[in-house]
């Protein structure tokens, strides 16, 4: 689930405690049974950041091969009054925070790869970490970059 600011400015990620450091990510959950995806996502992100999400739009979908499960990828709005983070809801996340667009951009330039794995030649120890272009985050990130949820619609 990648979410994006009321204003479409920032986009909120998210670390685990396992993950190296400035390693970030999109959100991810389950939905529970009789819950379509657009509230799983909406329950999902507050659970885990606090923030409060309108427009919510599925993107694409990934398969997952445990539990051989499908991955589907959405982008949520945040809601004005909606965008402070708690993390007190659930203790999957460590930190949480609003990343500018373009630090975003600059980060799928040159600080992707997969856990464990060196970032690009460019990339400056410090910088934000993102996951590699086969993840679902990497994609939903790359739509958020690229306009897909245009915050005036």
């Amino acid at each position: 689930m990648a979410v994006v600011s009321h204003d479409g400015k920032r986009v909120l990620l998210g670390r685990q405690k396992r993950w190296p450091p400035h390693w970030y990510s999109t959100l991810a959950g389950f939905c529970e049974p009789a819950e379509s995806v657009e509230e799983a996502v909406r329950r999902e992100v507050w659970e885990e950041s606090g923030v409060l999400l309108g427009r919510v739009v599925i993107h694409s979908t990934q398969p997952w091969p445990y539990p051989a499960n499908l991955m589907i990828g959405a982008i949520g709005q945040a809601l004005p009054d909606g965008e402070k983070i708690h993390l007190e809801h659930d203790p999957e996340l460590e930190d949480a925070k609003w990343v500018e667009i373009d630090e975003i951009e600059e980060a799928l330039r040159v600080g992707t790869s997969g856990l464990g794995e060196a970032a690009g030649s460019e990339y400056k120890e410090g910088g934000l970490r993102l996951p590699p272009a086969t993840a679902i985050a990497n994609q939903l990130l790359r739509a958020v970059v690229g306009g897909f949820l245009d915050a005036d619609e």
